[in-house]
């Protein structure tokens, strides 16, 4: 087993509770399925959220999901003029065998921050 690090990102529609945990739910079962991996394998995430997006934290869905033991972290992104809005990251620190090969994941509007990884779309 090694320690990998993934990242992700994903639009969000507004800014309220039920959509920021949907999204994040999104995000985070897609990068469970294309990985392979669990919250047990799962030493910490970070997320992040562009600052038009404050109506609930990430780690709630995270929670929602089995993350009730990992460590996970919410902040808020560097408000850059010109960059995307309405968008949650990721950063999830994990332990997979040794050959694994981290599958980034960006979906919805978030595709366009990522069209390099052909993989993570």
């Amino acid at each position: 087993m090694r320690l990998f690090a993934l990242r992700g990102a994903s639009s969000v529609e507004r800014n309220d509770a039920e959509a920021i945990v949907g999204a994040t739910e999104r995000l985070m079962r897609e990068i469970m399925e294309r990985n392979q991996i669990g919250p047990d394998d799962v030493v910490s995430c970070i997320f992040t959220l562009t600052d038009d997006l404050d109506a609930e934290f990430p780690a709630v869905a995270a929670r929602k999901l089995g993350f009730g033991k990992v460590p996970l972290l919410c902040a808020q992104e560097i408000p850059v003029p010109g960059a995307l809005g309405s968008v949650i990251r990721v950063l999830i620190h994990y332990h997979a065998d040794e050959q694994h090969a981290a599958r980034h994941v960006y979906l919805g509007e978030a595709r366009a921050l990522r069209q390099d990884l052909e993989d993570a779309q």
